[in-house]
């Protein structure tokens, strides 16, 4: 197959990608006897068309952000996590833990604790599934999937038996103290003159924002991040260099899982106030789609967390302001994911048609 120029590959493969995922999104919506102009205008002026639907798309970004960095350094160290659902959740826990154990008297205090909590609690749960794969062989993806579930059984119980409040119905944990509030776009100085109303999206986008140029900098900039990517690459040469593929296995699952931990401040802590049962939200499989559209680039990945952020919004008016079920939103993603993961290939072989070298004739 020809090798395309790195522009086309960035630019020109994931544009024709997102063409097709609508051209055939379009047919869908045609095929219920909808109109797909209608359900674009709506998609559009609910998630783009005003500060308020700003605040919910980057709502959704921020967390698609977080787990789509997550699978990014995985897939660096050749580690296909799809665990991040899982490790977002008890992320969820320890976020729950750190902000319930103190009367904390200010977000500013609490915020850093949380972060903690969440990295700490999301990296161990990606730690036994490295630990499997780096020690016993145990297939990754595999490991990840199965601990999703166990992740999920766990938090069921330990809602519904233990941090459940008495004489409360719903599994949940309690309120977290006032001083946990994260401001959200709409307090902060500057950017209230553009969010006049309440929005979800808080001060935890800027977090995710700069984990993206962090993500960078570990991975291009750095000798772990070297290692990593030399050891995706290609395991044999990395042997050969001296670096320890159990060691690096380790390393980048632990960095993976605690970037999918970190997701919990934005909902858990920023959003809902308490730790609920399905606190991730299906976050942690939208970030492999995420990474996978993002080329896994940090750059890549917050262009991607914002287009699904515009889906998962647009979707959601959808289903509130028109006839179109909102499980239309999952057939759009599916497409796309579909488009850009399962036949990227194809995509690369149509293009690779225009960039042949041309054969003169002497």
């Amino acid at each position: 197959m020809t090798r395309l120029p790195r522009w086309a590959d960035l630019v020109l493969v994931p544009l024709i990608s997102l063409l097709l995922a609508g051209l055939f999104s379009t047919l869908v919506i045609l095929s219920i006897g909808q109109s797909p102009v209608e359900a674009l205008k709506t998609m559009v002026d609910g998630a783009i068309g005003s500060a308020y639907g700003w605040g919910y798309t980057l709502y959704y970004t921020t967390s698609f952000l977080f787990t789509g960095l997550a699978v990014t350094v995985a897939f660096h160290a050749s580690l296909f996590n799809i665990g991040g659902e899982g490790q977002a959740q008890l992320g969820g826990l320890g976020v729950a833990l750190v902000c319930l154990a103190l009367p904390w008297p200010h977000w500013t205090l609490a915020l850093p604790a949380a972060m903690i909590g969440g990295a700490l609690f999301g990296a161990a749960w990606a730690a036994i599934p490295a630990y499997l794969q780096a020690k016993r062989g145990s297939h990754i993806v595999i490991t990840t999937i199965m601990f999703n579930y166990i992740a999920a059984a766990l938090l069921a119980y330990l809602l519904v038996d233990v941090l459940k409040p008495v004489g409360q119905s719903d599994p949940a944990s309690a309120r977290f103290p006032q001083g946990t509030e994260l401001p959200t776009l709409h307090e902060i100085p500057g950017l209230s003159l553009i969010f006049t109303k309440q929005v979800p999206a808080n001060v935890t986008l800027f977090i995710a924002l700069a984990a993206c140029w962090l993500i960078w900098v570990l991975l291009w900039r750095t000798r772990l991040g070297y290692e990593i990517r030399a050891f995706g690459k290609s395991e044999p040469a990395a042997l050969y260099v001296g670096i320890n593929p159990v060691r690096i296995t380790m390393i980048a699952m632990l960095i993976s899982g605690a970037l999918a931990g970190l997701m919990a401040i934005n909902n858990v802590m920023g959003e809902s106030g308490r730790l609920l049962q399905n606190s991730a939200e299906g976050a942690g499989f939208i970030g492999i789609a995420v990474a996978l559209m993002g080329r896994n680039h940090p750059m890549g990945v917050f262009l991607a967390a914002i287009l699904f952020g515009f889906l998962y919004q647009g979707g959601a008016e959808l289903g509130l302001f028109t006839s179109i079920p909102i499980e239309l939103r999952t057939v759009v993603q599916g497409l796309v994911i579909l488009f850009t993961g399962a036949l990227d290939h194809m995509v690369r072989m149509m293009l690779g048609v225009f960039f042949a070298p041309r054969r003169g004739v002497r």
